[in-house]
C-alpha cells in the first residue's frame, strides 16, 4: 500500500475555548492508502498539542510508517496496528489515521459500512451531546446556547473563574436540555467538591475529568461524595489505564486520536464492560472524515460526543451524520464519506 498526506486547515464557528485554551483555527491531516489494485482507505488524524502531537509531527511519524505499510497486506490490521506501535509507539494521532484507513479499506472491500462488518446496529448509536465551548462574556454564553437549541443534551466546558454563573446562564437559555460538564481537569478536588451544589442545583447528568489526569485519588474523592456519574477522559488515554479506574470513576470517555487506533478503542470498551463501567466516545475538532470512524463504535457505547464536524464552518466532507443530535451512520460502505462538491471518496 502506498501511504498518501496532507495538512489541512479547518475552521469553528466560534472560537472553541476550553479550561487549557483553544482557537478557532486547526489543522488536521488526511490519510490516504493506496493498495496495489487502485482501492483506497481515507482517515483524518487530529492531533492535540496535550498528548505532544501537532499536524507535524503526524507528518514525520507517517514518513516512519510508509515503509511497512508498504510491504503489509491490507487485510492483517492486527498485525499492522501491532508494527505502527512498535515503530513508534507514541504517536496516537498519527496511528489512529492509518487504523481508520485501513478499516475503511478492508469494508469497501467487503462491500459493507465498517459498522455492520463488525456486526453491529446502527440504530442502536446513543444521541450525541454538542459543545457549548466557554465563553468571553454572558451574552456570548447565551447566543451559542440558542444556536445549540436543535441539540438535546449539550456538554458545557468549565474550568473558568466564573463556572457557577455559566451553569446558571446555560440553563436558563436550555431549561429542557440534558446537561453534562466537562471541566478538563482544571479543578483540585476540593473545588470539584465545592461545585457539586451548583451541579446539582442546574440538573446536570454528568460531570466529565473534574480534576487533573493524573489524580486518580482526586477522581476518586469526587466520586464518592459525588451524585452524578463522574467519567475519566484524560485519566484513560489506553486499555491498560482502565483497570486502575475501576472504583474511582463510573466511566470511561475513548477518544481515537488518544488511544491510537480502532482495534484498540474496541479493547477499551471491552476492558470497560468488564470492569462495569459506562462507556463514552468523545472526539477531537474534526472533520466528518474523523468523526466517521470514531461513528462505527456508536452501537457499543452508552454515551456519545462526537460533535467534532457539527463545530466546524468548513466541513469538506459528507458522511455519518450529527442530525438534531441524532448519530445517523448510513449503507455507503467503508467509512461512508464523501467529499462535498468534489471527488467521492473512493473504494
Amino acid at each position: 500500500m502506498q501511504l498518501h498526506a496532507e495538512i489541512v486547515a479547518v475552521h469553528t464557528r466560534h472560537p472553541f475555548l476550553i479550561a487549557r485554551g483553544g482557537t478557532s483555527a486547526y489543522r488536521v491531516v488526511w490519510v490516504r492508502l493506496v493498495d496495489g489494485d487502485g482501492a483506497e482507505g481515507w482517515g483524518e488524524a487530529s492531533p492535540s498539542r496535550y498528548y505532544g502531537e501537532t499536524a507535524d509531527t503526524v507528518m514525520a511519524a507517517l514518513q516512519q510508517y510508509a515503509p511497512l505499510l508498504e510491504a503489509a497486506d491490507a487485510w492483517s490490521l492486527e498485525a499492522i496496528e501491532r508494527a505502527l506501535e512498535r515503530t513508534l509507539r507514541h504517536q496516537a494521532a498519527a496511528r489512529s489515521a492509518v487504523s481508520a484507513a485501513l478499516h475503511d479499506l478492508v469494508a469497501k472491500r467487503v462491500g459493507l459500512p465498517l459498522y455492520r462488518y463488525w456486526g453491529l446496529d446502527g440504530a442502536a448509536a446513543p444521541q450525541s451531546s454538542f459543545t457549548i465551548g466557554l465563553a468571553p462574556d454572558a451574552e456570548t454564553l447565551r447566543a451559542r446556547v440558542r444556536e445549540a437549541a436543535p441539540y438535546p443534551i449539550l456538554k458545557v466546558k468549565l474550568g473558568s473563574s466564573w463556572d457557577r454563573e455559566i451553569l446558571r446562564l446555560v440553563r436558563e437559555e436550555a431549561p429542557q436540555a440534558v446537561l453534562r460538564v466537562d471541566a478538563n481537569g482544571a479543578w483540585s478536588a476540593a473545588q470539584a467538591l465545592g461545585m457539586l451544589p451548583a451541579l446539582h442545583d442546574a440538573r446536570v447528568e454528568m460531570l466529565e475529568q473534574p480534576v487533573a489526569g493524573h489524580d486518580l485519588a482526586g477522581l476518586r474523592f469526587v466520586r464518592e461524595r459525588a451524585a452524578l456519574p463522574v467519567v475519566a477522559d484524560e485519566s484513560c488515554v489506553t486499555a491498560t489505564d482502565i483497570p486502575r479506574l475501576a472504583g474511582a470513576v463510573d466511566g470511561v470517555n475513548i477518544k481515537l486520536a488518544k488511544c491510537g487506533s480502532l482495534r484498540e478503542a474496541l479493547r477499551m470498551i471491552a476492558v470497560a464492560r468488564a470492569h462495569d463501567l459506562r462507556v463514552m466516545c468523545g472526539c477531537m475538532i474534526e472533520t466528518t472524515l474523523g468523526i466517521a470512524a470514531a461513528a462505527q463504535l456508536a452501537p457499543l457505547l452508552d454515551d456519545a460526543d462526537l460533535d467534532g464536524a457539527a463545530l466546524l464552518a468548513d466541513d469538506p466532507f459528507a458522511g455519518p451524520a450529527m442530525v438534531n443530535g441524532r448519530l445517523v451512520l448510513g449503507d455507503a460502505p467503508g467509512l461512508g464519506v464523501t467529499r462535498r462538491g468534489g471527488d467521492p471518496v473512493r473504494g
